[in-house]
């Protein structure tokens, strides 16, 4: 990382584009730090170069800090991360919603994330963690309740009816 601060901000924001990019890329919405210091995200075996461990640290904070990262132990060695915020899948999901006339019709999070109907949206298959925290945007604007939901991140029973 860059000492100077106008340059260490570009060298931090480009960063960040990239791990949201890599994870969409390989769909996953899940970084294992250890893991990540040998994968390509961080490594350039051709030119022999890598981000040092502080580096992805400063990385991962940032993405942490703008709402996309949730470390999941205080050792902060795993973490969620959306390439997305949960407002813009929110508004993705919601549009979907309303464009496919499911306003006033209750849906299973199983159907959102595996239907038939929602094979082409890029929510498809995407993790329940990320569609019930979207889901709870749109429940605290109004625009969906969500009914036997689990308090379980990985528990995709349950239903969501979407409110014109």
């Amino acid at each position: 990382i860059q000492p100077n601060t106008e340059t260490q901000n570009k060298q931090i924001h480009a960063w960040c584009e990239l791990v949201l990019g890599y994870q969409k890329h390989i769909k996953s919405y899940q970084i294992d730090v250890q893991e990540s210091l040998s994968s390509p995200l961080f490594q350039n075996a051709k030119i022999k170069r890598k981000l040092p461990l502080d580096g992805v640290y400063v990385v991962l904070n940032t993405l942490k800090d703008k709402g996309l990262l949730e470390w999941q132990d205080k050792k902060m060695s795993r973490a969620l991360l959306m390439w997305r915020s949960a407002d813009e899948w929110a508004k993705l999901i919601f549009n979907w919603a309303e464009r496919h006339g499911m306003t006033n019709t209750v849906c299973t999070l199983y159907e959102l994330q595996s239907g038939s109907d929602v094979k082409k949206e890029e929510f498809y298959e995407i993790e329940t963690w990320v569609l019930k925290r979207a889901l709870r945007v749109l429940e605290k604007k109004g625009k969906a309740v969500m009914f036997d939901i689990q308090d379980n991140d990985n528990d995709n029973s349950g239903g969501v009816k979407f409110l014109s």
